[in-house]
């Protein structure tokens, strides 16, 4: 009897213990809206590495969950474009960094706005939805602080016909090419 109680207790211990490791280092996030299309779209659902930032700085072209500042309480699904120390620019539908145009094939359509050269500030990263003329982003509400990215999207699992790792792209091999 005591063999069999101390076999529950250590399988409730384990069940609990990876419990919280999950609980501390994954997360659900549903998408709502339109921001990030063609390559997210409302309902899908994803699962969030929230321990990549803890081991790794943010990269430019990484797919983030965040909590936006005019929103803190609200989760944002956003795409990272500069990061801190680089000035960033859009002008006649392309968004420029550190005076370099990027090529953003994964966009929906150019951006049909302007944004004057501003330089981000330590500890903070512009983001922006992919989907440029409809998105509630950094271009609305300048650049969001380090602490309120929750994680990395990592895998998207529903809808089913959608299931697989999120593609994050490479903007730092453009920006160092462009600069050879």
């Amino acid at each position: 009897m005591k063999a069999l109680l101390r076999e529950i207790a250590l399988t409730l211990i384990l069940a609990i213990v990876i419990f919280l490791i999950l609980q501390f280092t994954v997360q659900s996030f549903e998408i709502w809206g339109q921001c990030m299309e063609p390559n997210f779209y409302q309902g899908e659902r994803l699962l969030v590495n929230k321990a990549v930032y803890h081991f790794t700085d943010p990269k430019r072209g990484d797919v983030i969950i965040l909590h936006p500042p005019p929103e803190p309480s609200k989760s944002y699904i956003k795409r990272i474009i500069a990061l801190p120390g680089d000035s960033i620019e859009v002008k006649e539908g392309a968004v420029y960094i550190n005076g370099t145009k990027l090529d953003e094939t994964y966009i929906k359509e150019p951006p049909a706005y302007t944004l004057t050269e501003r330089t981000i500030p330590d500890n903070e990263y512009f983001v922006l939805g992919d989907n440029r003329n409809n998105s509630y982003d950094s271009y609305d509400w300048g650049p969001v602080s380090r602490e309120n990215i929750i994680g990395k999207a990592w895998l998207s699992f529903w809808p089913i016909k959608d299931w697989g790792i999120v593609h994050h792209y490479p903007l730092e091999k453009q920006l160092a090419s462009s600069s050879e």
